[in-house]
């Protein structure tokens, strides 16, 4: 057998960039345990079989902070392979619209500002997405 023909495991990932009224996003940090753990991170999930990437986002968000979200319009589509995995992440801008982010599967949870994202260690995957909004600036939808 030819190790080298060997793929990870593919996930399709629906990802939440969540604005608020003030302009900021918000960030978690995984559980320390399992791959990549301690990182922050935009939220979000797997997309599970015939589920929408808007529905996947808006389960996983409940699921994960307890808030409500509007997902809104594509951001960017980011295809990565680490060396366990490959991942493609379908982002999307969100806003905010009822309750407080709670740590429900995660280990931290924090708003911040665009210029604030450099101070945070992401998995590499998530780079891109930081450079798009940085880019950007603040979504003009919310």
């Amino acid at each position: 057998m030819n190790l080298q023909n060997v793929q990870p495991p593919h996930k399709f990932i629906g990802v939440a960039v969540i604005w608020n009224q003030q302009g900021q996003i918000l960030i978690d940090r995984r559980l320390p345990q399992g791959a990549m753990g301690g990182l922050w991170e935009f939220p979000g999930g797997k997309i599970e079989p015939g589920e929408t990437v808007e529905e996947c986002i808006q389960r996983e968000i409940w699921e994960e902070l307890g808030i409500k979200i509007e997902v809104g319009e594509h951001l960017l589509t980011i295809d990565h392979t680490y060396t366990h995995l490959r991942v493609s992440l379908n982002v999307h801008h969100c806003r905010h619209v009822e309750g407080i982010p709670q740590p429900l599967e995660c280990d931290q949870v924090r708003w911040v500002n665009l210029d604030e994202l450099d101070q945070f260690t992401f998995p590499q995957a998530n780079t891109q997405i930081i450079d798009v909004i940085q880019s950007n600036g603040v979504w003009d939808k919310i």
